[in-house]
């Protein structure tokens, strides 16, 4: 089994395909980009904010309870912390295993739970301000 869970500052880079184990039959790897909407309005950017080392605890524990459930061959991840412009990578989820259904399973089981479970928070960098109130960004 292999677990491996890496917070990044800013927009996570293209890495090159890693080998794949013997014993895999399918590899799912799922990118989040942060979309140039929120709310409805332009934004710049999304500002990640992670508690850690509370945050990558949580990932691992929520990676590793997923492999032994699925029998997985093992699960990466990683997240943005900081500034991600629109467009760019903000999430990577590889989730290996012998067969497509468990990794299509695993993987949208870990991001529900990342969403509910991990102390990381995203906020919108708006690209022009609100007229209808008094926001600004930082």
């Amino acid at each position: 089994m292999s677990v491996s869970v890496t917070i990044v500052d800013g927009p996570i880079p293209e890495e090159p395909d890693p080998a794949n184990p013997a014993s895999a039959g399918a590899v799912v790897v799922f990118q989040g980009v942060a979309r140039a909407i929120e709310q409805g309005r332009p934004i710049a950017a999304l500002e990640y904010e992670v508690y850690e080392p509370m945050a990558s605890q949580m990932l691992d524990r929520i990676a590793r309870d997923l492999v032994d459930r699925f029998g997985l061959v093992g699960i990466d991840v990683a997240h943005s912390r900081g500034s991600v412009p629109a467009g760019a990578c903000s999430l990577r989820l590889r989730v290996v295993g012998r067969h497509r259904g468990e990794c299509f399973q695993a993987a949208c089981a870990f991001i529900d739970r990342l969403k509910r479970d991990v102390p990381i928070w995203k906020h919108p960098i708006w690209s022009e301000p609100d007229a209808d109130s008094d926001e600004s960004n930082p």
